[in-house]
């Protein structure tokens, strides 16, 4: 083997992304909660667009993505010609990373934000700068702190993951009006929709030339496993992440399907009205019974226990009971786990197994 054959500087300081646990050896009834899936799956109108997707495999998608772009529009009052789209916001955040931040530059971000925040940054060469939170929400104050001459890109998820929490838009208003003038703050809306009254950070992306807000498709709509997201902002920036996109990075199935879930108005109701429905009754009673958490904006909840130990124990009763949520050590939280809010029957065993548990602790 030799040494002379070396990677760019940083690819060797990631770790690899750890998807939530699917399977427990064993067994074929589990339940899986761990990576904040829709429980309701797909949309009608989503399953028969894939369906006949199938006729058309043979063919070259579109490399405009012209009609998704003009559905996303539709549906969230944007205009089109600023949304880009990307197998999973996953792919926008690269393109951010690719085209904004490099060698010598800092990309910063809050102390338990997303994985793949420092897994774009050090795959561009740039540097991740960690700002701490404040009771596991975003502290722009630290934010700001954090930034220097060499910070040229910032996220925030709002709501965050994995905590739920999420901060006030005159918050991202006053943290978007402060930052240096070389750096792009970058909104990530992911759990977007779970949060009543908010708009994802469209409107800031709207008003500012340094805002960039992202979307995904993998949560409310249910289509994780197609991988389709899609970011908006200026015009400046769409324009410089098109230069970097693939030409054919969505295939034709993927923008299909995205389009016709944006319809399912039944399907978005139903998917919105049940998990603010049993987030609000798993939280109500984990709290009753000593299981700390924190009010969530999103489709999980973040438990906190006693410690990393009880924590970890607790895990091992769920795994045993078939039931698998999100260890979220990874992210600086050993003492917590993160469960994904599925239908009324899965969150009655969820909290039947903790309740065990915690009673077996006393």
């Amino acid at each position: 083997m030799t040494t002379a054959i070396q990677p760019q500087p940083g690819i060797l300081d990631i770790a690899l992304y750890q998807g939530g646990t699917a399977k427990i050896a064993g067994r074929d009834d589990a339940i899986k909660l761990s990576s904040n899936e829709n429980p309701f799956g797909a949309g009608d109108l989503a399953r028969q667009a894939y369906m006949r997707a199938g006729h058309e495999l043979h063919r070259y998608p579109t490399t405009d993505h012209a009609a998704l772009r003009a559905a996303i529009a539709s549906r969230f009052g944007l205009d089109a010609g600023r949304i880009i789209c990307g197998a999973g916001s996953d792919e926008v955040i690269t393109f951010l990373c690719q085209a904004y931040a490099g060698p010598g530059d800092e990309v910063v971000y809050s102390q338990h934000g997303f994985l793949m925040y420092r897994i774009s940054a050090l795959a561009a060469g740039a540097t991740p700068v960690v700002a701490p939170e404040r009771d596991r929400t975003t502290d722009i104050d630290a934010i700001l702190a954090a930034c220097t001459d060499r910070t040229r890109l910032v996220f925030i998820a709002n709501p965050n993951n994995p905590t739920g929490t999420m901060v006030p838009v005159s918050e991202l208003e006053r943290l978007a009006d402060n930052l240096p003038a070389q750096a792009l703050l970058v909104l990530d809306g992911a759990y977007a929709e779970y949060a009543e009254g908010y708009d994802g950070g469209a409107a800031l992306a709207d008003q500012r030339q340094n805002v960039v807000m992202t979307r995904t498709f993998s949560k409310l709509f249910g289509l994780g496993g197609l991988r389709v997201g899609w970011g908006y902002g200026p015009q400046h920036v769409i324009d410089v992440l098109s230069r970097v996109r693939g030409p054919f990075n969505l295939s034709t199935t993927q923008q299909d399907v995205a389009e016709a879930a944006l319809s399912d108005d039944a399907h978005i109701a139903r998917s919105l009205a049940e998990n603010a429905r049993m987030r609000a009754w798993l939280a109500e009673r984990l709290n009753a019974i000593g299981v700390a958490t924190d009010p969530s904006h999103a489709n999980f909840v973040l438990a906190r226990f006693r410690d990393a130990a009880q924590a970890e124990a607790c895990n091992a009763a769920l795994l045993a009971d078939g039931l698998i949520v999100r260890k979220v050590d990874s992210y600086g939280l050993p003492e917590c786990l993160r469960i994904t809010i599925g239908d009324e029957a899965a969150c009655r065993r969820v909290l039947y197994t903790i309740t065990q548990f915690m009673e077996r602790q006393a």
